[in-house]
């Protein structure tokens, strides 16, 4: 199975393309940056979707079955923040975690019933598309919640050609990103919210992500898994 994922570099990315790689699928990655492994591009440019579909593609001797739309930031910015920090930030979420996995999405659809339908999507959401975020993270939240409103329409308009489409909303996650943080008082914060008693880790997360992409019914399409802890249900 060839597969593209986005955000491979680290966290929840790195996990899941080291272990869909392990698993036996073909593996291209993605990062802004790029490395020796992985290819670069910024999705803050409208143009590097296509950029990266593109070599993904010759990469993969012209034929992809999976995309992972994993890439996405998480930036703060204070409700009474100044106009244009306000808007400038607003434009960088919805940009790199709406638009290019929308721009990545229609690309990968045309690309499957090009070869006469077959292939599956996986977005990676969040739990605060449905539990929201904190007054720092409005347009997270929101660019999280239209992902999810995006997986459903995809899997609602596509499933009759064999093109799945899935999401996954995990809670807070380990990483090395947050390992400092857990360590610290917001630790506490955060493990008290969170039912199992710990946040997920990444190759929790990695592993819902390889089931979706490779292994999960027809009939799931359209499902959204949360990976939380019971921290959020519904």
């Amino acid at each position: 199975m060839n597969i593209l994922i986005t955000g491979a570099s680290r966290g929840i990315g790195a996990a899941a393309y080291a272990l869909l790689k392990k698993t036996g699928s073909n593996v291209v990655g993605h990062s802004t940056k790029g490395s020796d492994a992985l290819i670069a591009g910024d999705l803050m440019d409208p143009g590097a979707p296509r950029d990266i579909w593109d070599t993904a593609l010759d990469e993969l001797d012209g034929r992809i079955d999976v995309l992972v739309n994993n890439a996405g930031i998480y930036e703060a910015v204070a409700d009474n923040a100044a106009d244009d920090e306000w808007h400038a930030a607003w434009n960088r979420t919805l940009t790199v975690n709406l638009q290019a996995a929308a721009d990545l999405c229609r690309l990968a659809v045309s690309h499957f019933l090009d070869r006469g339908g077959g292939g599956r999507i996986v977005n990676i959401a969040s739990r605060a598309a449905y539990r929201g975020d904190s007054p720092q993270h409005w347009h997270y939240a929101a660019s999280k919640a239209a992902l999810v409103g995006m997986t459903k329409t995809i899997a609602r308009g596509y499933a009759s050609d064999g093109v799945l489409c899935f999401g996954v909303a995990p809670g807070f996650t380990v990483s090395e990103m947050t390992a400092e943080y857990l360590q610290g008082r917001g630790g506490a914060q955060i493990l008290a919210d969170i039912p199992l008693g710990r946040v997920a880790t990444t190759d929790e997360v990695a592993e819902v992500i390889r089931w979706l992409a490779t292994e999960a019914p027809a009939s799931a399409t359209g499902s959204v898994i949360d990976v939380n802890g019971a921290s959020y249900v519904r």
